[in-house]
């Protein structure tokens, strides 16, 4: 049976005007399941991509609006070319606003200099984790990084069309044999597109998940597209079900890549239909 979103969010008692979702809620019905003994409590947050239109005030109030605690910032955010003052300063303006600036990204890396200077910038920002795509050659160079730094890089997917890393397990096979703070930042929405199911990729390269992009899209196709999470084809509860189930320790971070020039209700929404689902699984 598939519980419609109107049930779904009376079931959870959310206060969020309900109207009909395509999407079906698959694994959710019933009582809500008791967490089980070394399962996590998932953290969410923002990459703030979702809201590449507004400056980092605007972004930063956005997110407090959704009632995130972590957040990612993108470089028009936290432009690369900052001086060490203006890091200092937007960072303060994170903490200020109560977030977790916990990484930064996508930050694509195509030569050396890219490189050092993604890791000299992430450093300065204080981020735990770069989501980022280095070209291949670059990985040897990309480990050395990791090692003296001591911050971890998480490659992001991008699906069909991505000649790099367009699944997590073409990410896995260049670093596996690397160090193990080099790992995938999974974009369920990117991986769905590709035909497979994101929660298969999450368990089987788990060891090596260091974020998570999470998103719905309307077609499990290349030409599929993003919606508000809960009207489209991923299978989110075992998305969210399988993240706690393997103990992950990272942020899932909303990419609502819909309406960049009014994100926020579609944002609200999708925020909402995740802490519903977490209540239930």
């Amino acid at each position: 049976m598939k519980t419609t979103r109107r049930n779904f969010l009376k079931a959870v008692s959310l206060g969020i005007t309900a109207g009909a979702i395509t999407g079906g809620m698959a694994g959710c019905d019933g009582p809500p399941r008791t967490r089980q003994e070394g399962e996590t409590r998932l953290q969410l947050g923002m990459a703030s991509y979702s809201l590449r239109q507004f400056s980092l005030d605007e972004a930063l109030a956005m997110t407090n609006r959704l009632g995130l605690e972590y957040i990612s910032l993108k470089s028009m955010h936290l432009p690369y070319e900052s001086s060490e003052a203006e890091l200092n300063t937007a960072v303060a303006k994170v903490r200020s606003a109560g977030l977790n600036l916990y990484g930064g990204g996508v930050i694509y890396m195509e030569s050396e200099q890219e490189v050092n200077d993604a890791f000299a910038y992430a450093s300065a920002a204080g981020f735990q984790v770069i989501i980022g795509v280095p070209a291949h050659d670059l990985l040897d160079l990309v480990n050395q990084k990791v090692q003296e730094y001591d911050i971890k890089i998480a490659i992001h997917n991008h699906g069909p069309g991505d000649e790099q890393y367009p699944s997590p397990e073409r990410v896995y096979e260049r670093v596996e044999d690397l160090d193990e703070r080099i790992g995938l930042c999974i974009d369920v929405g990117h991986t769905e597109r590709l035909g497979i199911k994101p929660a298969e990729q999450i368990l089987q390269y788990a060891e090596r998940l260091h974020d998570v992009h999470i998103k719905d899209v309307n077609a499990a196709t290349a030409e599929g597209e993003t919606v508000e999470i809960g009207r489209g084809v991923v299978d989110i509860p075992g998305v969210l079900r399988t993240l706690s189930q393997i103990n992950y320790q990272g942020v899932v971070a909303l990419e609502y890549e819909k309406d960049p020039n009014d994100p926020l209700p579609g944002a609200a929404e999708s925020v909402g239909f995740l802490r519903g689902v977490l209540e239930m699984i």
